[in-house]
């Protein structure tokens, strides 16, 4: 990878794109840091162990803590995709039809994503500045009223399109994804105090004279981390071949290619996906936090939604599985496939096409995706159960999302620098 981003900014376009992603971040970072007028910051760090503040800190890349402008980060915004992706799935006609028409159509369905961003955002974030303020009791807003609160709500929901609207731009003009890139930079500026919370809440729970015990808890992370990562790694990189055959390529017998399906089509979206499904209900249930805390029901559902909790977490896990499956399918869909396969002149070996190409590749979907969701599972829940299980501090609780999202985004941005190398190589070839 390093290889590849010194070869990457020898190039002048491509260099262009990177300075200009890591100026746009660099933005987002120092956004994180202005706080909303009328509250009071400080009073946060006396609530920050609640459930909400650790996943909704890790997304805003510490926005929260401060109680910036960037306060609910890109959450908003992430909720209304996946409630207009789902709306395309035969729910409203308009929506299918609009899924249709290309580039005008995704137009059509990016502002209705927008409008809604809007709504959920300003809904959010009156929610839980009036949930915080409670919960608080010494004050986060100086000057609680309706007016205070609908200002405020306005302001955070302005920062969430700020920036839905600086990782459009880095999708335009810069490198990779630009809501996966802010969450990217998010983790990252949090990581080292992460750790320092992690080794902090560790030598408090042990014997500090102990000095071997809490090096050998630092040596232990560390190879984990490494473990973690070189798995994550190795299955993210992983790739199912389908053979194809071109008929028309060649006079005597087609040529053939293959077909690259990752193992994990759905990538670390549904990972961002389900961190966001879990924040909203949280959001909305802070505005009856005050009035509605001590009953039976707002137990039961605070206790589903908190990620601190086993029934939250096999909750969150669950998403993550339900969420890889649909957008394995979102992202490769098979009707689409066997068609352009056919406009192509192309099948696959042993598979009648139209709609025995369809049956064969929803079924390896399937298949892709049942080890992808699996995995997916099983690295952001593990972290949890050892924060639940076995006593580990609870920073240690959001790891494996925090190592999902990074590692996927990373390998991403990877696979851009180098078809935008490859591309610049065939160019000059052509010329």
């Amino acid at each position: 990878m390093f290889k590849t981003i010194k070869a990457a900014l020898k190039v002048k376009e491509i260099r262009k794109k990177i300075f200009f992603t890591l100026m746009i971040l660099a933005i987002y970072r120092l956004g994180s840091y202005i706080a909303v007028p009328g509250v009071n910051a400080s009073a946060m760090n006396k609530i920050s162990a609640t459930g909400l503040v650790p996943l909704l800190d890790t997304v805003s890349g510490g926005g929260l803590s401060n109680y910036s402008i960037f306060s609910m980060g890109v959450s908003p915004f992430i909720t209304a995709q996946i409630v207009v992706q789902l709306l395309q799935m035969d729910i409203v006609p308009r929506f299918v039809e609009w899924s249709k028409q290309g580039e005008v159509g995704r137009r059509k369905l990016n502002q209705v994503t927008r409008y809604l961003t809007i709504i959920l955002g300003l809904i959010q974030s009156i929610g839980i500045t009036a949930g915080f303020n409670a919960l608080s009791g010494m004050g986060l807003v100086k000057k609680p009223s309706i007016q205070t609160f609908l200002i405020i709500g306005i302001i955070l929901t302005g920062g969430t399109m700020l920036l839905t609207w600086l990782g459009e731009q880095i999708t335009d003009k810069g490198l990779g994804n630009g809501v996966s890139m802010i969450i990217f930079a998010g983790i990252i500026a949090r990581m080292p105090n992460g750790l320092y919370k992690l080794f902090n809440d560790q030598i408090a729970s042990s014997n500090k004279s102990d000095l071997a015990k809490n090096i050998g808890f630092l040596v232990g992370v560390i190879l984990v981390i490494l473990i973690v990562t070189v798995f994550v790694t190795f299955v993210q990189q992983a790739v199912r071949k389908i053979p194809i055959q071109y008929t028309r390529r060649a006079t005597s017998g087609g040529s053939e290619s293959f077909l690259p399906l990752k193992v994990n089509v759905a990538g670390v979206i549904p990972v961002i996906f389900a961190s966001s499904f879990i924040v909203t209900p949280q959001t909305i249930m802070m505005a009856f936090q005050a009035s509605h805390g001590d009953e039976n029901w707002f137990k039961v559902l605070s206790n589903i939604f908190n990620m601190q909790t086993t029934t939250g977490a096999l909750l969150y896990t669950l998403l993550i599985i339900l969420f890889t499956f649909f957008y394995a399918f979102v992202q490769v869909n098979p009707e689409k496939l066997a068609e352009n396969l056919q406009k192509q002149g192309a099948y696959i070996p042993g598979v009648w096409p139209g709609n025995g190409t369809i049956k064969f590749v929803s079924g390896v979907l399937m298949r892709l995706s049942t080890v992808g969701s699996l995995f997916l599972g099983l690295i952001a829940l593990l972290p949890l159960l050892a924060s639940n299980i076995f006593g580990l501090p609870q920073s240690i609780g959001l790891g494996g999302t925090s190592l999902l999202i990074v590692i996927g985004v990373a390998l991403e941005s990877d696979r851009q620098l180098k078809g935008l190398l490859m591309k610049r190589k065939y160019v000059g070839f052509i010329r």
